[in-house]
């Protein structure tokens, strides 16, 4: 899981990055607003949290974040700054920052709000963020990443996996799929859907030990990770 640290003072970007690597998350580290900005609305794989400082080299931190609000990014963000005055809060609350922690600061204090901004996130984006063992989608964005690596997709390729993580584990007949993706009646002598799901495969499995598209002779197709499919 991706986070991005926006913190000009050397020691305490390294001290950062350290502990939340050891905690299990891909931290990476920006020094400065312009560098943090860039890298935030930029990563092909999208930051889940966001760490920013206030006074920062550049641009400070309240134009970072208000920048990213008007570009539509809605990433957690948790401001921590010496900047301790309750005006101060205020506005960092105001701007669309999630939290507010005030430095000096207890890694173990931090690390705890970032689990919890984390899981608000992933209670709030519950229906525009799909996964399926180490496949995930984002909705809104209209990504995939599978082991981190971006999959580039179709129009018609990404409303089928769509509909495949949707409703996984349930076998969609051709003529469901016909209807819910191409809005039409299946025809059974066009292989149209055959071939999509073969393209799909191509790109989503096929690279990949592990499979997700799985075919039931007669009946259909379903998206599964492997350890349930196998049950």
């Amino acid at each position: 899981m991706k986070i991005l640290i926006i913190e000009d003072e050397l020691k305490t970007g390294n001290y950062l990055k350290q502990g939340l690597t050891e905690a299990g998350f891909n931290a990476d580290l920006a020094r400065n607003g312009p560098d943090g900005l860039h890298l935030a609305l930029t990563a092909e794989e999208p930051y889940r949290l966001i760490i920013l400082d206030v006074m920062l080299p550049g641009i400070d931190g309240w134009e970072v974040l208000s920048t990213l609000r008007l570009a539509g990014n809605q990433v957690p963000v948790i401001f921590l700054t010496a900047n301790s005055q309750v005006d101060d809060r205020v506005k960092g609350l105001e701007l669309g920052a999630d939290d507010y922690l005030i430095k000096p600061f207890a890694f173990s204090e931090l690390l705890a709000r970032v689990r919890t901004s984390l899981r608000h996130a992933n209670n709030a984006n519950e229906a525009t963020f799909l996964r399926v063992g180490d496949l995930e989608l984002d909705l809104l964005r209209r990504r995939v990443f599978r082991q981190g690596k971006r999959i580039e997709l179709t129009e018609k390729e990404f409303s089928l996996l769509v509909l495949f993580m949707q409703r996984q584990g349930e076998v969609l007949s051709s003529s469901l799929i016909a209807s819910q993706v191409w809005d039409m009646n299946f025809d059974s002598d066009t292989n149209v859907i055959a071939v999509a799901i073969r393209r799909l495969r191509s790109k989503v499995d096929d690279p990949y030990s592990s499979k997700l598209i799985h075919t039931l002779r007669g009946m259909g197709y379903f998206l599964e990770a492997p350890e349930r499919a196998s049950e």
